[in-house]
Parts: structure tokens; C-alpha cells; sequence
């Protein structure tokens, strides 16, 4: 047993090794996802399901919080309504998946597998529209989107993938504006209070938005191996679909106007990145919130601890899951408590809780935190509080600590040679002045292949000048390495 326990551990390769292996042995080994024959596609197991379940819930009450309501719409969409917004038909053409035939016959018009759903939502709203006093429509769906995707990572880029998708029509570009905004606020306090994962919130560049809109915004996330990841994006659609689709309103002046609208996003990216901005060479570390257990219980067996320890266990079970603790007891017989430590640890299980005759015996249990492998003897009596205690202050020491991490590995430069240097050594955001030429963003890209990552929401004046040509810089910018 002792040597199946250890290669059990063993199999996932150290992060200062190679940070991707690890991120996939993870992904494996905690039974999160797994490959399929279908290319580009994975199962999404009960076990990673469940921390997309916890996630799904807590903003989804976010969202209906800001009034917005849930629809569904098709999944198919005729190809003559994506050919009618041609900057968004570039933008996913290469990625589009096609149906052409139902059953043996032959369609006559080509349906896309759904890359996203302005085209049949905005359909939709300009059937639904015909006022003012039908504005605004704040509409939310969950469900799953189609981009046909050359390279693919579980979680991180696949074929077929979860989110949901706001679609919002507003009166006014300011209240269309407003709600870009008010989401993308409303994502970077998700991440951070329920993900434990800090962000920065900012405005992508015209080369980086979204195909179609007006402005992008993005939530951008630094992981464990100093790149970037886009974790969600709000965006500022204005007019463009509003034309192409008609949604056309009466306005309080008795004229006819174009609706102003937004989209906003987040998709099951948000499993990969909890994994890799928390995790370490033992696998999973799950910030509390989404953990789908979030204490573990370990009997130790000794004598006949079925009769003696097992119903101490059950009872605190029962205690903790009736103050709302998710608790997983692994009363397993074929397997050592020792192994039971590494499965666990390696679920990313904020706390275990050790119990055996002894423990009875002195009327205490061990509580064991998993971030910090802290051991940490607990009497019986004073159980439920600590335990509430201890999941508070492991959330809060996880987001502490990927804050620290983000700091350290961030450099505000105007030095070209500095800023050349740090995308070879060290990874990391670099902070630096750009004078917002796509030109200067295409180069720098060429060279360091780091792209901005996003701009400041209201930011200082520039630093100094553009770190690629030197003109006076606009802004100082995120540029990053990214996935």
C-alpha cells in the first residue's frame, strides 16, 4: 500500500518543473475533467462540476441582484442572421462550426453551432421592442457555446465550453455605458470574494476587443506561473447590432431610435484558473467558497473504531453540515488514513479533520488547514466555531496571498531595455507607457510576445514616453505574456 501511495502522489509533476504538465496531471488526478474522443472536447467530472455548480450559484445571485432575469435562446443560428454583422462573422469565422445536413438531408441554409448569441438574440429583441417603456431588457443565459479551437486545454480553451451570456438594450448610450461598468464590477467582486483570486479591471485595446463592439472591458487574472488570463469581459456593443438587427424603439420624443446595448461573460475558464492561481505540487488548493467539500473528515481506524470512532464522526458530521459546512467523511476501508492525507490534499479540501480513539479520549479532534499544512488541536466543544473561523481566514489568506504574488511579480518601467529583459527572465505584468498606436502594440507583441494585457479604468497621465517609439506615451499599460 505504501508504494501505491506513493506514485499516486507522485504522478503530478512539481509546477517549477513544467507548470502546464502540472496544471493537467491537476486537472486529471483530482478527476475534474477528462478527455473524450471527441477532439478539443472534455467530460466535465461530478467533482469539477460541482466547483462550476458553487460558482454558477453565487453569481447567479449577483446577477439577478442587478435585475437582470435568465432566458434560454437556440443554440443553432441560420447562417443569412451571422453573415448580417459582418465585423462579427470575421471575428468567429475561423472558429465556426457548421451543420449541414439533418438526418440524410442536405439543409437549405447552413445553421452555426452557437460561438455566442448577439445574432439570434438581437433577432429576438427586435420582435420584442417597440418602445421606450419596454427598455431596459436585462437578459442572462446560461449555456454552452461551440468555437472550433486549434490547440486546446482542459478548462482553459476547448471546443465546447459553459458560460453564461448578459444581453442587455438600453435607452441611452450612458445607461448602456453604465451597465458595461456596473458588470464588470460585479465580476471583479465574484472573482475576488468567491474565487479568492485578485483582479484587475480595465479597458481593451481596439486590437483586443471584442468583434463588433464598441469597447471592451476585460477582468484580467495573474496565475501561478507569472501569465495573464482574461477570466471574463463586459462589453460596450453600442449601436453596431442595433442597426444590423433593427432593434429600433418609439422614444419619449415620438422619434424612432436604435437600442443601445451590451454583452458581458464568464465561462468555465474560471476552474483553470482557480487551479492555477492557488494551487502547488500537491494539486488543488479551493479557496472555501467553491471548495465542494470544504472540511474533510479522516477516522483513523484503530480497534474497533466502526463501534468507537465512527459514530463521534457521524455526529460531527451532522453538527457541521447543520451550520451549512459541505463535509465529505471518508470512513474507506481499503485505503490508509496517510493515503487518504494525499487524495485530499491533492482535491484541494481547505481543512481535514483528523479523528481517533485518542482524540475521543481527550474530547478533541485535529484540524489540519491545507494551505498551510498547519496542525492545529481542537476540543470537541469548540468545534463549529473554529471550524466557520478557519474556512473565513483560509479565503481571506489564499486572496492575500495571490495579491502578494501579483505584487511581486508586477514592474512599472519606461526602460526599453528593462521591459525587453523582464519578458525574458522573470514573467509578470510590466506596467509602461504606450501611445496607443496599433502599430507600437503589433511590434511589441513581435518582439516580447507579450500583449496588453488592458488599460486602467481612468487612468493618470502616461509615465513618460511610448516604450516602443518614443512619441509622447497616452497611458501606461498592462502588457503581459498571457493564455
Amino acid at each position: 500500500m505504501a508504494d501505491r501511495d506513493a506514485a499516486f502522489v507522485k504522478e503530478i509533476t512539481p509546477r517549477s518543473e513544467h507548470f502546464s504538465r502540472w496544471y493537467t496531471d491537476v486537472v486529471r488526478r483530482a478527476e475534474l475533467a477528462d478527455y473524450t474522443p471527441v477532439k478539443g472536447c472534455m467530460v466535465i467530472r461530478p467533482y469539477g462540476y460541482a466547483i462550476w455548480e458553487l460558482m454558477q450559484q453565487s453569481l447567479d445571485r449577483r446577477i439577478k441582484e442587478t435585475g437582470h432575469v435568465n432566458a434560454y435562446f437556440p443554440m443553432f443560428i441560420p447562417e443569412s442572421l451571422l453573415d448580417k454583422e459582418a465585423a462579427h462573422v470575421k471575428g468567429f469565422a475561423p472558429q465556426v462550426a457548421w451543420v449541414t445536413h439533418g438526418g440524410d438531408e442536405q439543409l437549405e441554409e447552413r445553421l452555426v453551432v452557437r460561438p455566442t448569441s448577439e445574432a439570434i438574440i438581437g433577432t429576438m429583441y427586435s420582435k420584442w421592442i417597440q418602445s421606450w417603456r419596454d427598455l431596459p431588457v436585462l437578459i442572462n443565459q446560461w449555456a454552452n457555446v461551440v468555437r472550433w479551437e486549434k490547440v486546446t486545454r482542459p478548462f482553459l480553451r476547448t471546443t465546447e465550453f459553459l458560460w453564461q451570456e448578459g444581453h442587455t438594450v438600453h435607452e441611452t448610450e450612458a445607461e448602456a455605458q453604465a451597465e458595461t461598468l456596473k458588470m464588470l464590477g460585479v465580476y471583479q467582486e465574484f472573482a475576488e470574494t468567491e474565487l479568492a483570486m485578485p483582479v484587475l479591471a480595465g479597458e481593451k485595446t481596439d486590437s483586443e476587443k471584442f468583434a463588433g463592439a464598441a469597447k471592451t472591458y476585460s477582468i484580467e487574472a495573474l496565475m501561478g506561473d507569472g501569465r495573464a488570463l482574461q477570466v471574463g469581459t463586459s462589453h460596450n456593443l453600442g449601436q453596431n447590432f442595433a442597426k444590423v438587427f433593427d432593434i429600433t424603439f418609439q422614444a419619449r420624443d415620438k422619434s424612432v431610435q436604435f437600442g443601445w446595448q451590451t454583452s458581458w461573460g464568464v465561462s468555465t475558464r474560471l476552474i483553470g484558473a482557480v487551479i492555477m492561481t492557488h494551487g502547488d505540487d500537491s494539486g488543488l488548493i479551493l479557496p472555501p467558497r467553491v471548495a465542494p467539500y470544504q472540511v474533510v473528515m479522516v477516522p483513523i481506524p484503530r480497534g474497533d473504531w466502526r463501534e468507537t470512532v465512527l459514530p463521534h464522526a457521524e455526529r460531527i458530521k451532522r453538527e457541521l453540515e447543520g451550520h451549512g459546512v459541505r463535509v465529505m467523511l471518508d470512513d474507506r476501508e481499503e485505503h490508509s488514513p496517510g493515503w487518504k492525507y494525499a487524495e485530499w490534499e491533492m482535491r484541494g479540501v481547505p481543512l481535514r479533520l483528523e479523528i481517533g480513539p485518542r482524540d475521543i479520549k481527550n474530547a478533541q479532534v485535529m484540524l489540519v488547514r491545507r494551505d498551510t499544512r498547519e496542525k492545529l488541536p481542537t476540543p470537541m466543544n469548540e468545534l463549529l466555531g473554529r471550524v466557520a473561523e478557519l474556512l473565513l481566514e483560509i479565503q481571506q489568506a489564499l486572496f492575500d496571498r495571490a495579491v502578494a504574488f501579483r505584487e511581486e511579480h508586477t514592474l512599472t518601467t519606461t526602460d526599453r531595455a528593462e521591459f525587453d529583459a523582464s519578458f525574458e527572465g522573470r514573467p509578470g505584468y510590466v506596467v509602461a507607457p504606450w501611445c496607443g498606436s496599433t502599430d507600437c502594440e503589433t511590434q511589441i507583441k513581435a518582439t516580447t510576445q507579450a500583449t496588453i494585457r488592458h488599460l486602467p479604468l481612468d487612468p493618470p497621465p502616461a509615465s513618460g514616453a511610448c516604450i516602443q517609439c518614443g512619441t509622447p506615451g497616452k497611458v501606461d499599460a498592462y502588457f503581459a505574456k498571457s493564455y
